[in-house]
């Protein structure tokens, strides 16, 4: 990712957005771009390295607002977006939720959280095997929070299946794409019903 000097950015036309992911820059970009114009988008990741804040919230919000509050207090910049996203299964009581990276115990470790879903899923029939992706965005402006929330509603399956995306997405059959994983999406298609892109449409309408 190419490295940009903080110095040769104007405060207050930039926005920073605390992800390393060049793709949900361009993602979040699209969609909150028109409702702020002459706004700059960058990531975090492009301003340096800076340290992974703890998520100890209780909420997606509550750990969006503090990578949001990290980004703009590593950086000096007075705007930043960040989101926090899971999967929740009816099943599980709504597990793993706000600890779906780490659910396994070791964090970004998609395998291995995948690996346990299968198996505490195993005998779920079909009709109870009911979940949604859950997104919270969170806008800061100095002090100000603006935030918004997005599901994709759809149902765990019984293996995984599928090339693209990441985390749960080989389990995960979306609702509006009935017979296919979310790792059998295309980036396009996917980005088209997420739950990020209906948080950012509900945050953006804030706007």
């Amino acid at each position: 990712m190419a490295t940009i000097d903080i110095a040769t950015l104007d405060p207050a036309k930039t926005v920073v957005v605390a992800t390393g992911n060049a793709h949900k820059v361009v993602e979040i970009e699209a969609i909150l771009a028109p409702a702020m114009p002459g706004v700059r988008f960058v990531a975090l990741g492009e301003l340096g390295d800076f340290p992974d804040p703890v998520e100890d919230g209780q909420t997606f919000f509550d750990n969006a607002l503090i990578k949001a509050r990290a980004a703009q207090r590593e950086t000096g910049l007075a705007m930043a977006v960040a989101d926090d996203s899971g999967l929740c299964v009816d099943a599980l009581d709504g597990a793993p939720g706000i600890y779906s990276a780490r659910w396994a115990g070791e964090h970004g470790n998609d395998a291995a959280n995948n690996e346990k879903l299968v198996r505490l899923m195993e005998g779920v029939p079909e009709d109870a095997r009911t979940a949604r992706f859950h997104s919270s965005v969170v806008l800061v402006r100095g002090d100000d929070v603006l935030h918004g929330d997005g599901d994709c509603e759809g149902v765990v399956g019984f293996e995984p299946r599928g090339e693209h995306g990441f985390g749960y997405d080989p389990l995960f059959l979306p609702a509006e794409t009935p017979g296919r994983t979310m790792a059998e999406l295309t980036l396009g298609e996917k980005n088209q019903i997420s739950h990020r892109f209906h948080a950012l449409e509900d945050l953006a309408a804030k706007l």
